[in-house]
């Protein structure tokens, strides 16, 4: 087993990988921008080293800064998270080539899965479905117009690499195309540091339906059944939940082996997610892999009991899978809705700036994987992400309850968030009835994004945020404030003190 992992990401995913290595015993590396130096998943690590300045180029995609620091460091291995490098086979390659592990997948797995586009055509001779559209990735406009042509408007164009709706654009017009292209590969270089995007047919209102899968070096897989992940903005995922409400017990067999067969048409070792798409006619089709860990992985934690994170860790360090198949199942219904720093009522703009107070729910059957503390400044140059709240209960008519009623009682201040905008998602009538898709936000704008926020909360966050302001009767809300949440050190808890001259 190693000793020494490096964690190479920032935030709320950092802290549940560190959690992960200190229960196993193992030592942690971070890593940090400039711009991150006080970032609360630095609190986690057992050391940290910061990698360059708060771009991402600059910091977390920047290869050869962090190959040196884990060698300089003595980590054994690297676990990457999600975005930035986690899908990035050159990275892949450069650890591999340093004698550093990669918690995921070889460099040769993921150049055939991390990549769009040669992961559709790895599939195409197993005997899984694919949505038409190209088999390699252009800059030739000439090609994608040609493929558009073919498959019929609509088409929707995705970065090669990475995700998380990176780079993607839905065209429904040749007059449409030229400009998503080039949108899509700006978007694919500054999020992946990889411009190359590829085109394919555009299924209408389906659901995205998602298998994780586990496969050790020995020849060992299994799935751990499905997310159902069609709440969507702007093709990002914000709210999961599984089992899905949309799958019976013979599709959900189908597509789980699919999904295992895909891996092993890869020789994919470790973690990875095979994403469907799931048509009206509950024709599913292969959708990509996402070759590691989910944003979404604890809601799959929740109704199987297995750690993830935990499993990644043991698959690269050359361990076998404790169980098989028939030893996994679902028990209960778990839901996961993402915190994010963004204004619903300003179309999403992220909303960077200092929690002035911050309040997280707990209970049974409550989940929060959070990366933020009371008082920390949100930067403004990553992914708006803050944490993750998850619920788990018997059946999903009470889940959904649990997670209603925990939303709103998740306190943020001095930031904007989405979490009144999640609120609203729990209690629409088709969410609730689990009849929904793709387009569920789209079909229910005005009712998800009402005019005028309810004035009686916003006098009260206006109000308690000047009081926190005001000299004098700051610091002992602040205290009780700290209290309850935010981690202090011995010298507020001592009081006022002053240096002493003699």
């Amino acid at each position: 087993m190693f000793k020494k992992i490096l964690i190479a990401n920032r935030g709320e995913i950092a802290i549940r990988i560190a959690r992960a290595c200190h229960e196993m015993g193992i030592a942690t590396i971070g890593v940090y921008s400039t711009v991150d130096a006080n970032s609360c998943h630095l609190w986690y690590m057992d050391e940290a080293v910061c990698i360059g300045d708060p771009a991402p180029g600059a910091s977390y995609l920047n290869i050869q800064t962090i190959i040196e620091q884990a060698r300089k460091t003595g980590a054994q291995a690297i676990h990457p998270g999600y975005g930035f490098l986690a899908e990035n086979a050159r990275f892949v390659k450069a650890c591999e080539d340093a004698g550093i592990v990669f918690i995921g997948p070889s460099s040769r797995a993921m150049s055939l899965v991390g990549d769009k586009v040669a992961s559709r055509n790895t599939v195409r001779h197993v005997d899984v479905p694919i949505i038409p559209g190209m088999q390699a990735s252009s800059t030739d406009l000439v090609e994608f117009k040609s493929m558009a042509d073919r498959v019929g408007y609509p088409v929707i164009v995705k970065a090669s690499m990475g995700g998380g709706g990176k780079g993607m654009r839905i065209v429904r017009s040749e007059q449409e195309l030229e400009a998503s292209v080039n949108a899509g590969q700006r978007e694919a270089q500054s999020a992946f540091g990889d411009a190359t995007v590829f085109l394919e047919k555009y299924i209408e209102k389906p659901r995205h339906i998602e298998f994780q899968v586990i496969r050790d070096t020995h020849g060992n897989v299994v799935h751990l059944y499905e997310r159902e992940c069609s709440i969507q903005r702007r093709h990002q995922k914000i709210i999961e939940e599984t089992p899905s409400p949309a799958l019976d017990n013979a599709l959900r067999t189908k597509m789980g082996e699919a999904a295992k067969r895909v891996i092993e048409a890869a020789d994919y070792t470790n973690a990875g997610t095979v994403e469907f798409l799931v048509d009206q006619n509950k024709k599913f089709y292969f959708l990509e892999v996402n070759a590691r860990v989910q944003v979404e992985h604890p809601i799959t934690e929740m109704v199987t009991g297995i750690d993830l994170v935990r499993q990644q860790i043991l698959v690269a360090a050359g361990g076998k899978l404790g169980f098989q198949q028939k030893d996994i199942s679902q028990r209960g219904h778990a839901i996961e809705s993402r915190i994010y720093a963004e204004d619903p009522d300003n179309n999403f703009m992220p909303s960077p700036g200092k929690i002035l107070f911050l309040l997280e729910p707990s209970g049974p059957g409550i989940r929060v994987d959070s990366g933020i503390s009371q008082g920390w400044d949100v930067p403004p140059h990553y992914d708006p992400i803050l944490s993750k709240l998850i619920t788990w209960a018997e059946t999903r008519e009470i889940s959904l309850a649990r997670m209603s009623h925990t939303l709103e009682n998740y306190i943020i201040l001095g930031i904007k968030t989405n979490i009144g905008f999640l609120k609203r998602i729990m209690d629409t009538e088709k969410f609730i009835t689990g009849e929904y898709h793709t387009h569920f936000i789209d079909d229910n704008e005005e009712a998800l994004i009402p005019q005028h926020e309810n004035i009686t909360q916003v006098l009260i966050a206006a109000s308690l945020i000047k009081t926190l302001r005001r000299t004098g009767v700051s610091a002992q809300i602040a205290s009780k404030a700290a209290q309850v949440h935010k981690i202090t050190t011995p010298w507020q808890e001592l009081g006022s003190w002053e240096i002493c001259r003699h």
